[in-house]
């Protein structure tokens, strides 16, 4: 089979050189094996998603030298996201609590102080109808946890090796806020269902979201890919690098007559024994790709 993966940027601010290099790897990955390119666009965050961010997204792919196979919007999803939700709500994964961000922020502190990890203590669960009610009835919104196996999840990482999560040492994720908004987990995981996605490669910052995501993948009764966790770029503070604050942003190095090409040969040589220098052309990047 031929791998099918995604770059799934947010519309809500610029493409720096840190997203960008994972546009890369996806993409030279794909170009490799022969595969299909997917360009998600996670907007669910419909207040600060843009048209304009998007487009320069896809401006900067292009000038990039990055074509993709297919497009979709996550706003244009909201109905099959909510299936799912009722999916997980049926089957008993799907759980509402009703804790405000500050009592939330009080029991961890608590935890943190007693020298325990801040988990959530599941007190969701432990509510009945009637408190349920009383609840709703102060005019309180429940949002959404997923219930984690509290085992232990394994995976063979195709960067890291092998890869191994404790989900009892992790909260119960928040699927859907009490506004009923999606958080970026349950459309992630659906999108990839539905898209057949055979490869995630990401930044190792998403390695212990990796654990809860196969939970909800096999929730939803659909087949795991296999996942992929790059190095992270950081600037010279150590800290990552924010799309918020323009950091290497594509139009100011296109603005400073840098070439795309020698942006694609440094990202993705970078932490490799290969001498980092310009490719006569993408496809000897895509070659030399390992």
């Amino acid at each position: 089979m031929k791998p099918i993966v995604r770059f799934a940027p947010s519309p809500t601010g610029k493409l720096h050189v840190g997203n960008v290099r994972t546009a890369l790897m996806n993409w030279l990955f794909a170009k490799n094996q022969g595969g299909t390119f997917v360009l998600r666009i996670d907007d669910t965050d419909v207040e600060r998603s843009t048209k304009a961010y998007e487009e320069g997204i896809k401006t900067d792919l292009k000038w990039l030298g990055m074509d993709w196979g297919k497009t979709f919007n996550q706003s244009d999803r909201f109905d099959v996201y909510q299936a799912a939700a009722e999916k997980l709500r049926a089957d008993g994964f799907l759980y509402p609590c009703y804790e405000t961000a500050e009592e939330l922020d009080r029991q961890r502190k608590i935890l943190r102080a007693q020298g325990k990890p801040p988990v959530y203590n599941r007190d969701g669960l432990k509510l009945s109808d009637e408190e349920r009610q009383k609840l709703e009835a102060e005019g309180r919104k429940p949002h959404w946890r997923f219930k984690l196996s509290g085992k232990v999840v394994n995976w063979n990482d195709l960067v890291r090796g092998q890869q191994s999560v404790n989900t009892a040492s992790l909260s119960d994720p928040v699927l859907i806020r009490a506004d009923g908004s999606f958080l970026y987990t349950l459309p992630s995981v659906v999108d990839d269902i539905d898209a057949k996605i055979t490869h995630v490669i990401r930044g190792e910052d998403h390695v212990t979201n990796s654990g809860a995501q196969i939970e909800i993948f096999k929730a939803l009764g659909g087949g795991l890919p296999e996942f992929a966790h790059t190095p992270l770029l950081v600037g010279k503070d150590g800290k990552g690098l924010s799309k918020r604050l323009g950091s290497l942003s594509m139009d100011q190095l296109r603005d400073q007559g840098i070439e795309p090409l020698a942006i694609c040969s440094l990202l993705a040589k970078l932490g490799t024994s290969d001498p980092v220098e310009p490719r006569e052309c993408m496809d000897v990047l895509a070659q030399e790709f390992a």
